[in-house]
């Protein structure tokens, strides 16, 4: 989508910049837009992190964990001696995004950010969360969604270019599929759109819980087809708990540091 792409060359931009300013460890994929892939430098900061954030993260086992999932990029490069890039090490990473701001405090005390996500505060959130949505065999899906904040599940989304399709023999598979959505709303034909929101509804509908879109105002796409999931949602109790925020709106709630942050490293909030 034109939409993901123009983002992805202004991060491209602004995290080569960033790099050549401060010195940070960092190297380039060898696409046509290049992302920049930062690595840890000896001062033990990270290019892709706000510092309290990484010093947050890097002090819990749990969210430390996530910082070890491989780039599939580093696969094909050959990146320097003793360094396999990461996922999170990309500044394209919408996970990274959401780690920073919700990791710069060891809990979510922000009361104003609290108030707009529905979530009392003091929560701490567990990333990587996997719900376990029923399937008609007697299983569960338990395949990851990006965030868990007391009763609220989150996907965050940046610059991917859309919400992953599937076979509609996959979609078919959920046991509350036709209590939660109205099949023609939702366009089912042999590929079916926007699989991972109709999992996250799914998910919520199972838990009792919330769930939100995060994604960026720069990405009107994504929007539309998260409003069209919600268009096929039967329960209006259920579409009450479905909410979208920008990571605009998210920002004006932060402190002023980690605002400036995000501001020179996403473009968020200029």
């Amino acid at each position: 989508m034109p939409g993901a792409e123009a983002l992805r060359r202004e991060l491209s931009v602004r995290g080569q910049q960033i790099a050549a300013a401060t010195g940070s460890l960092h190297e380039l994929t060898a696409a046509e837009t290049p992302s920049v892939i930062f690595g840890r430098g000896e001062n033990h900061r990270h290019g892709n992190f706000y510092p309290a954030s990484y010093r947050n993260i890097c002090a819990n086992q749990e969210w430390a964990r996530r910082l070890a999932k491989v780039h599939t990029g580093s696969r094909r490069a050959s990146p320097r001696a003793g360094w396999r890039w990461r996922e999170l090490d990309c500044a394209n990473s919408s996970d990274a995004l959401l780690m920073n701001i919700f990791c710069c405090r060891r809990r979510v005390t922000n009361r104003a950010l609290c108030s707009m996500l529905g979530v009392p505060s003091g929560l701490i959130p567990q990333f990587g969360f996997r719900p376990a949505i029923p399937l008609r065999n007697g299983k569960t899906d338990r395949t990851e969604i990006d965030m868990k904040l007391g009763d609220l599940l989150v996907e965050a989304k940046l610059t991917e270019t859309d919400f992953q399709t599937a076979p509609a023999k996959m979609i078919e598979r959920y046991r509350d599929l036709d209590e939660v959505f109205d099949p023609e709303e939702l366009m089912m034909s042999e590929v079916v759109h926007s699989y991972q929101l109709i999992r996250g509804v799914l998910a919520a509908s199972a838990t009792g819980g919330s769930f939100c879109l995060l994604c960026d105002a720069r990405r009107p796409d994504l929007v539309e087809e998260w409003y069209a999931v919600m268009r096929a949602v039967k329960n209006c109790a259920l579409r009450c708990r479905l909410q979208l925020l920008t990571w605009q709106e998210l920002t004006a709630m932060l402190s002023r540091s980690l605002k400036k942050f995000l501001a020179e490293k996403y473009g968020i909030g200029c």
